[in-house]
């Protein structure tokens, strides 16, 4: 088990970090909103964090204090939150696509910006960002925590009066708005949480990658995490983390095992290594034809609750 985890920690706590990224796309989502701003925030998290941790805040022993990594955490979800009440007011009067190419040009917005400032380093970004912890997987002391912390919160989100008005307009705006639900409150309100919670990711993923550049919020990226919750399942904060889980293990560790069996062609081995937003668009396709709500639905939750309340029922009935 320690070889396991020593062989697969960058893995793993990606894995985390990408749950929690998809949990910021699903909740502009759970408003019926396809955003996919994502990304964006999460540079700008990350290079709040970059230029705090090199320039700002000073520290003399060789790892970064906690205390300044949970600053920077807060200051990166209190702007990444402003810029998105900003750019949300105006971007979320667009609905489906038109809403889709107005955040990705958002994105692109933020990483020229970032080329062309002395700041942020340019084309070249910011290098030795101080690390907090002594190895990668003791980062899960911070992201584990977050990851927890935020499902909670999303269980609450789904039951209380803003989950369910989140959850009646993406079912019908119009029938939402002539209930009294206000549609642009809520979905500025969900597009400013995902933000927020995109920035805070972004600052622990500078610490983690110890190098921060304009490459980390692309277009690519708002497809891997859109990837995730449509994999996993868009109806609940569930099918975030388990597609993160999916998608990680897969091609991570599986594929990559493949990968590195003696024999196989050096064409399709490569193609097992790199191929991954190949391998994301064909999951796109197969999962919306045959798992066309990801593979965790509520139906599937409630069956899955209702067995186990079955077993615990039979259970306590033999002890009994």
């Amino acid at each position: 088990m320690a070889e396991f985890f020593s062989t697969y920690e960058s893995p793993i706590v990606y894995m985390v970090l990408e749950a929690l990224l998809g949990l910021s796309l699903y909740l502009p989502l759970m408003a019926g909103q396809l955003s996919l701003a994502s990304p964006g925030f999460y540079a700008l998290g990350g290079y709040i964090a970059a230029i705090l941790s090199t320039k700002v805040f000073p520290f003399s022993n060789n790892l970064f204090p906690i205390p300044f990594l949970l600053l920077e955490m807060l200051i990166a979800g209190l702007v990444s939150g402003i810029l998105a009440i900003l750019v949300g007011i105006p971007a979320l009067r667009l609905r489906g696509i038109y809403l889709a190419i107005a955040t990705i040009a958002f994105v692109e917005v933020l990483r020229v910006v970032s080329l062309n400032l002395d700041i942020t380093g340019g084309a070249v970004g910011i290098f030795g960002i101080p690390q907090p912890f002594q190895s990668q997987l003791e980062y899960l002391w911070i992201a584990l925590p977050l990851l927890l912390i935020s499902m909670v919160l999303f269980y609450r989100l789904e039951r209380i009066r803003t989950g369910r008005a989140f959850i009646a307009i993406r079912e019908d705006e119009l029938a939402a708005s002539a209930m009294g639900i206000d549609p642009t409150y809520y979905k500025v309100l969900a597009f400013t949480l995902g933000a927020m919670l995109a920035g805070t990711v972004g600052v622990i993923s500078a610490h983690f990658l110890n190098t921060w550049n304009a490459r980390q919020g692309t277009f690519d990226a708002s497809i891997t995490y859109l990837t995730i919750v449509l994999i996993g399942g868009s109806r609940t904060f569930l099918g975030s983390v388990v597609g993160a889980i999916v998608l990680k293990v897969l091609l991570e560790i599986i594929l990559r095992r493949i990968a590195d069996i003696a024999g196989l062609p050096n064409w399709l081995a490569q193609f097992l290594r790199d191929g991954r937003l190949i391998l994301y668009g064909c999951l796109i396709v197969l999962g919306t034809i045959f798992f066309p709500q990801g593979f965790v639905t509520p139906d599937i939750l409630k069956k899955c609750k209702k067995q186990l309340l079955k077993l615990i029922f039979n259970t306590s009935k033999q002890t009994s």
